[in-house]
């Protein structure tokens, strides 16, 4: 469903079963696009005159927002709609919704949803010219979380092959787990560790290709690159964790415990972050993070999908015209 006949990113719904090649080209793509600090933003017309429409069912501020900044530097007009207030608040069917956004002419749907592979629906019952990303959908996926995330490491890492990396916390109901786990499986990344507490450790994760550890310190050992996940809310203080102070005692990311990594490995957190929960303050401003570069590296992986995506339509659109 994601790509074209021709191998080229229709939509990006998720990292799992996307190319070697293809994940690598929007790796590529985005590097053109990093902005360096004190540079003018130039706009590129790449998505001049399409339409891209803002659908997140499900509150957002860091995602919205780079998703924001990605359509306008692609000089496309962007609509921001607000879902509380629509029709779907009043028992419309989500299909019934994509109808009449579409029947408004639109090109691109950028879509965030509480539920899993609802962006797999619309994308089946979407107009055929119309491309659609997955913003996050349930615990199922977050592709250009992972993508940034990616572009990250390769930046101080470019060879994955030899590189250990860690996701910490709670992997259970992680869709950007998820989606790096698949997307670093695929960029042959040599060893892939989850940590957590055997309460927030999904059954079966082994068959994904990952190393399992519900100890911190032994996880932490010869790491390069250590990828902390944000605690939800809604899992402090619940049978699932004894309590946030025990969490933080047992897998907090601190000083002390950094140490057990390689001494160039970096830190890596999605945001937005718990300061005291996950991480230390002094390790999630410290030297070797990398979390504000993250949040850089978000708009450009979003512009490079955006823009490989609408690419792959006009392609289409020509093909059809020509025969």
């Amino acid at each position: 469903m994601q790509l074209t006949a021709d191998g080229k990113l229709k939509h990006f719904l998720t990292t799992e079963g996307i190319p070697p090649l293809l994940l690598e080209e929007i790796l590529d793509r985005a590097e053109q696009f990093v902005s360096l600090p004190g540079k003018a933003q130039v706009k590129a017309p790449l998505l001049r005159g399409k339409t891209v429409m803002n659908l997140f069912f499900e509150n957002s501020t860091r995602t919205r927002t780079t998703f924001e900044l990605a359509a306008k530097r692609l000089s496309a007009d962007l609509v921001n709609l607000d879902i509380r207030n629509s029709a779907t608040s009043k028992g419309e069917s989500l299909l019934d919704t994509i109808r009449n956004i579409e029947a408004m002419g639109c090109d691109m749907f950028v879509v965030r949803h509480s539920s899993s592979s609802a962006a797999h629906f619309i994308a089946k019952y979407c107009a055929p010219h119309i491309s659609v990303i997955n913003a996050g959908d349930g615990r199922h996926a977050h592709p250009t979380q992972a993508m940034l995330d990616m572009l990250t490491i390769r930046q101080h890492k470019p060879d994955f092959t030899p590189l250990k990396i860690a996701i910490v916390g709670d992997i259970k109901h992680s869709r950007v787990a998820r989606s790096e786990i698949h997307a670093l499986n695929t960029l042959c990344a040599g060893e892939i560790r989850v940590i957590a507490p055997i309460t927030l450790m999904p059954n079966g994760i082994e068959d994904m290709g990952v190393k399992v550890y519900t100890n911190m310190e032994e996880g932490l050992k010869d790491l390069d690159v250590v990828i902390m996940l944000r605690l939800q809310h809604e899992r402090m203080n619940t049978a699932q964790l004894p309590s946030v102070r025990e969490y933080y005692a047992r897998y907090g990311l601190t000083e002390e415990r950094l140490k057990l990594a390689k001494p160039d490995a970096i830190v890596m957190h999605p945001g937005p972050v718990n300061r005291g929960v996950e991480i230390d303050s002094r390790v999630a401003d410290g030297s070797q993070s990398v979390i504000l570069q993250q949040v850089t590296n978000g708009v450009a992986v979003r512009m490079a999908v955006m823009s490989m995506a609408i690419a792959s339509q006009a392609s289409l659109a020509k093909e059809k015209g020509a025969s």
